[in-house]
């Protein structure tokens, strides 16, 4: 049977309340929505949110016949899937996420996050922190570098440097209580 002729079967049955067909519709397209969320999110948990909520929003549509072509099911499904993860990235872009600099640390706005500021005001602060980096070692420079603006976990940095993930981590922490102390200092 053609693919185009499975999905208006699929469809049909489905409209008819048929469970048997709803549970088929979930093992063929649970792993295809699971693939394209994991492929743009970096949490698992999330992922598997998405896939969820598009199995769900998509058999709510069939259900109400709210899919003209049924032919076309494939890429309803995937089309659902980019919509719900293109409002989950607006959220979060509307809700600012905190990064933590350390257990005693008050939290502060992720890179991307940080609101604009005066001109005037943001240049004083690119220099105390760029006065602060300076007094750093050159690879605790770079270990801060790939794990602010990089992403990189200590592992990816490691491997990077190669150096082991214990010292990566070690480095890191005795750089930041450095900066730290240093733009308390300077403010």
């Amino acid at each position: 049977m053609p693919e185009s002729e499975r999905w208006k079967e699929l469809v049909r049955k489905i409209k008819a309340g048929d469970p048997a067909s709803e549970d088929e519709f979930a093992r063929i397209f649970y792993p295809r929505i699971m693939a394209l969320a994991s492929c743009h999110l970096r949490d698992i948990d999330t992922a598997l949110e998405i896939t969820q909520d598009t199995l769900l929003n998509v058999l709510q549509a069939l259900r109400e016949s709210r899919l003209h072509d049924e032919e076309k099911l494939s890429a309803f499904v995937a089309g659902t899937a980019r919509n719900l993860l293109k409002n989950l990235f607006l959220k979060k872009a509307q809700n600012p996420a905190l990064v933590y600099l350390g257990l005693d640390e008050a939290p502060i706005l992720a890179r991307d996050q940080v609101p604009r500021q005066s001109g005037e005001e943001e240049q004083e602060k690119k220099a105390i922190v760029g006065a602060a980096l300076r007094t750093l070692r050159p690879m605790d420079r770079t270990i801060l570098f790939l794990t602010l603006s990089e992403g990189l976990n200590p592992q990816e940095i490691a491997v990077e440097l190669g150096i082991k993930p214990e010292i990566v981590r070690n480095r890191k922490s005795r750089a930041l209580k450095a900066i730290r102390r240093k733009i308390k200092k300077m403010i």
